[in-house]
Protein backbone atom coordinates (compact mmCIF):
# COMPACT_ATOMS: atom_id res chain seq x y z
CA UNK A 1 0.00 0.00 0.00
CA UNK A 2 1.47 3.56 -1.04
CA UNK A 3 0.70 6.11 1.88
CA UNK A 4 1.38 9.73 1.60
CA UNK A 5 1.98 12.48 4.47
CA UNK A 6 -0.76 14.51 5.11
CA UNK A 7 1.53 17.37 3.91
CA UNK A 8 2.09 15.46 0.67
CA UNK A 9 -2.03 14.58 0.38
CA UNK A 10 -2.52 17.94 0.83
CA UNK A 11 -0.27 19.81 -1.49
CA UNK A 12 -1.54 16.55 -4.26
CA UNK A 13 -5.31 17.92 -3.07
CA UNK A 14 -4.28 21.41 -4.01
CA UNK A 15 -2.10 20.77 -7.23
CA UNK A 16 -5.47 18.47 -8.62
CA UNK A 17 -7.52 21.12 -8.37
CA UNK A 18 -5.02 23.14 -10.57
CA UNK A 19 -5.33 20.30 -12.98
CA UNK A 20 -8.99 20.99 -13.13
CA UNK A 21 -9.88 17.53 -14.58
CA UNK A 22 -11.60 15.37 -12.52
CA UNK A 23 -10.97 12.45 -14.76
CA UNK A 24 -7.50 12.66 -13.79
CA UNK A 25 -6.24 10.79 -11.10
CA UNK A 26 -2.28 10.73 -10.04
CA UNK A 27 -0.28 8.24 -11.49
CA UNK A 28 2.81 7.15 -9.32
CA UNK A 29 4.97 4.92 -11.46
CA UNK A 30 8.39 3.89 -11.96
CA UNK A 31 10.48 4.08 -15.46
CA UNK A 32 14.04 2.96 -16.56
CA UNK A 33 16.61 5.94 -16.01
CA UNK A 34 18.17 7.80 -13.44
CA UNK A 35 21.73 7.14 -12.02
CA UNK A 36 20.49 4.08 -10.22
CA UNK A 37 18.64 2.27 -12.54
CA UNK A 38 15.19 3.72 -12.39
CA UNK A 39 13.23 6.28 -11.40
CA UNK A 40 10.14 7.65 -10.14
CA UNK A 41 7.55 9.88 -11.41
CA UNK A 42 4.48 10.80 -10.65
CA UNK A 43 1.33 13.26 -12.85
CA UNK A 44 -2.05 13.37 -13.48
CA UNK A 45 -3.63 10.95 -15.35
CA UNK A 46 -6.74 9.66 -17.18
CA UNK A 47 -6.76 5.81 -15.35
CA UNK A 48 -6.15 2.81 -17.86
CA UNK A 49 -7.76 -0.73 -17.69
CA UNK A 50 -5.49 -2.41 -16.15
CA UNK A 51 -4.22 -0.11 -13.71
CA UNK A 52 -3.80 -0.24 -9.59
CA UNK A 53 -5.91 1.66 -7.68
CA UNK A 54 -5.10 3.24 -4.55
CA UNK A 55 -6.03 5.99 -2.15
CA UNK A 56 -4.32 7.43 0.83
CA UNK A 57 -5.50 10.37 2.45
CA UNK A 58 -8.59 11.08 0.33
CA UNK A 59 -6.14 10.73 -3.07
CA UNK A 60 -7.10 8.05 -5.10
CA UNK A 61 -4.04 7.02 -7.31
CA UNK A 62 -3.27 4.62 -9.89
CA UNK A 63 -0.40 2.62 -11.07
CA UNK A 64 0.59 0.56 -13.85
CA UNK A 65 1.05 -3.00 -12.66
CA UNK A 66 5.06 -3.25 -13.06
CA UNK A 67 5.51 0.31 -11.52
CA UNK A 68 2.97 -1.43 -8.39
CA UNK A 69 5.61 -4.35 -7.82
CA UNK A 70 8.28 -1.71 -6.88
CA UNK A 71 6.65 0.61 -5.15
CA UNK A 72 3.36 -1.13 -3.51
CA UNK A 73 5.11 -0.37 0.08
CA UNK A 74 6.32 3.63 -0.22
CA UNK A 75 5.71 6.72 1.57
CA UNK A 76 5.59 9.57 -0.25
CA UNK A 77 6.54 12.57 1.74
CA UNK A 78 6.60 16.38 0.93
CA UNK A 79 8.66 18.90 2.15
CA UNK A 80 8.56 22.83 1.26
CA UNK A 81 10.63 24.53 3.68
CA UNK A 82 13.69 26.53 3.31
CA UNK A 83 15.50 23.34 2.49
CA UNK A 84 13.33 21.00 1.21
CA UNK A 85 13.30 18.78 -1.99
CA UNK A 86 9.12 18.88 -2.82
CA UNK A 87 8.25 15.17 -3.18
CA UNK A 88 10.20 12.81 -1.79
CA UNK A 89 9.20 8.94 -2.26
CA UNK A 90 10.81 6.60 0.36
CA UNK A 91 10.88 3.05 -0.64
CA UNK A 92 12.16 0.32 1.82
CA UNK A 93 12.01 -1.94 -0.86
CA UNK A 94 15.37 -0.04 -2.53
CA UNK A 95 18.57 -1.99 -2.59
CA UNK A 96 20.21 1.67 -3.12
CA UNK A 97 19.09 5.34 -3.89
CA UNK A 98 20.59 8.01 -5.99
CA UNK A 99 21.52 11.51 -3.64
CA UNK A 100 18.70 13.21 -5.89
CA UNK A 101 15.99 10.84 -4.01
CA UNK A 102 14.58 10.32 -7.94
CA UNK A 103 15.94 6.98 -8.60
CA UNK A 104 17.23 3.53 -7.08
CA UNK A 105 17.87 0.05 -7.68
Amino acid sequence: MISLSEAAASKLKTMKKEVGDDSKLLRVFVETGGCSGFQYGMSFDVPKDNDVHLESEGVPMVMDPASYEYLKDVRIEFDDGLKGKGFEIINPGATSTCGCGKSFS
